[in-house]
């Protein structure tokens, strides 16, 4: 006979987002997150389009693995590149529960004296950018409750060590062209350089002062796993954003095991 395995919950995502700067389209992508039992993987894709296309040609790729333990995602591996018409840049790192084991960048970057160096401590407790997005809401009530909000995380991204904190902003209901449209929720978000950063770099400045910069949460279907439907971030050029255009989630059925 055939009966459910007990487990944790398992979701499925395919999402699409379009970036946009002063409501102008620039660049398009996609996400894939999948939750299984005792494992997760998330894929993003990303690429310059439109009128950004023709200043400046541009795409990117990012993927996070793991385990689920006890509902959180613990990653193993990470892996970021980048390709632009003039140079192209690969980031690799694997992690054993938060501490970063290994990690690299092809080709190696210059050293530059005023970067403030990344120390063995600064690898430990950790969370990648792309695990760190998918925010986790424990206990047993409404995920979208203002206290998913109130958290923060210690990311690594192979290059530099910065804190993101999060705060209840407000409650709303989104609508995507496919897909998802309910409630969601908006948390601010404050970024706090700590290392492998040059100090005198004026996005690192301007970044470390906005008290404006939001993302807005939807549910993962059938799991406690949050997902950032839209971020803005307000620039001197007018509002950056990134929202989805397409979000498809499904809870996906547990494994069946087999009994005598």
């Amino acid at each position: 006979m055939l009966v459910p395995r007990a487990g944790h919950a398992q979701a499925r995502l395919e999402a699409q987002y379009e970036a946009s700067l002063a409501g102008i389209v620039v660049g398009k992508g996609a996400w894939t997150v999948e939750i299984l039992e005792d494992q997760f993987s998330a894929n993003a894709y990303g690429g310059t389009s439109g009128l950004m296309k023709t200043f400046s040609s541009g795409s990117g790729n990012t993927s996070s693995q793991g385990r689920v333990v006890n509902g959180a995602l613990v990653a193993s591996n990470y892996t970021a590149s980048t390709v632009t018409a003039k140079r192209s840049e690969q980031i690799h790192m694997t992690l054993q529960n938060g501490n970063v084991k290994d990690y690299g960048i092809d080709p190696v970057p210059p050293v530059d004296p005023d970067r403030i160096p990344v120390t063995e401590a600064h690898r430990r407790g950790v969370y990648d950018p792309m695990t760190a997005s998918l925010l986790r809401v424990t206990g047993n009530g409404d995920p979208l409750s203002p206290d998913a909000c109130r958290t923060g995380a210690a990311i690594f991204d192979g290059r530099m060590r910065y804190d993101l904190k999060l705060d209840f902003k407000r409650a709303e209901n989104v609508k995507a062209d496919k897909g998802y449209h309910g409630p969601a929720i908006v948390c601010a978000v404050y970024f706090t350089p700590i290392a492998g950063y040059i100090p005198d770099r004026p996005v690192i400045k301007y970044l470390a002062a906005q008290r404006d910069i939001e993302i807005t949460f939807v549910p993962l279907a059938g799991t406690r796993i949050l997902v950032p439907f839209r971020m803005r971030v307000p620039t001197p050029l007018g509002t950056a954003m990134l929202e989805a255009t397409q979000f498809v989630t499904q809870a996906l059925p547990p494994h069946l095991a087999k009994t005598q």
